[in-house]
């Protein structure tokens, strides 16, 4: 599925920014980077794995064979990645952030703010790459699941030391009280709920094209 690897979803956002405002979000940046704890919110946020905003000089795009652009704007780029749905990430944005959120898109053309929620999601949705190809190093595990295993894997070293100095009996009772610390951490890694119905709508109505032109391309080989 498109912008979904494993329980990861991956977003691609760029917004067009006036070239005569795009210096207001590099001051944004400078002062986020100056005092971290603008972002207290967000970090608070643990089903985040990354998230970045860069700014992309209209004059910067690169040349692929296409030719060189002509563009009136500047853009912003915000790409990130997450565990759990679509809604559920910008509604944390709304809820943990609103005023950085609002200040992270100040110079992006129409931005709608990011409270009520609804225009800002109407916003991301118009302005959202589709990510083809996501590569995700542990599709089955989500960042609580490998937390959850670092744990584990340290309760198990721990055991580990204590074997060679421990009779049986006082061992019994080491691995029994590293298993109660560790045992809410034993659970089952697997795929998540779909991370966005709209796509998963999207790929069901498409289904039979794709099948219509991978077997009229099979036909030329």
């Amino acid at each position: 599925m498109s912008n979904v690897a494993g329980k990861a979803y991956v977003m691609n956002v760029i917004t067009p920014m006036p070239p005569w405002l795009t210096w207001l979000n590099r001051l944004a940046y400078m002062a986020t980077r100056a005092f971290p704890s603008t972002l207290a919110g967000l970090l608070g946020l643990t089903f985040i794995h990354f998230g970045r905003w860069a700014i992309v000089k209209r004059n910067q795009w690169p040349d692929l064979g296409q030719g060189k652009q002509n563009l009136q704007n500047d853009y912003m780029l915000f790409s990130s990645n997450f565990n759990g749905t679509w809604d559920q990430y910008l509604d944390a944005f709304s809820d943990a952030i609103p005023s950085g959120v609002d200040l992270y898109w100040i110079s992006s053309t129409k931005f709608p703010h990011s409270i009520p929620s609804t225009p800002f999601k109407d916003y991301i949705r118009a302005n959202q790459l589709t990510t083809d190809y996501y590569f995700n190093a542990t599709p089955g595990a989500a960042v609580s699941d490998i937390k959850a295993a670092l744990r584990v894997r340290r309760a198990v070293l721990s055991l580990v030391e204590k074997h060679a100095d421990l009779a049986a009996a006082d061992f019994q009772k080491a691995y029994i009280a590293e298993l109660c610390k560790v045992q809410n951490d034993l659970g089952y890694q697997g795929y998540a709920p779909v991370a966005s119905n709209d796509t998963k709508n999207a790929d069901a109505n498409r289904a039979d094209y794709v099948a219509h032109q991978q077997k009229a391309a099979a036909t030329l080989i």
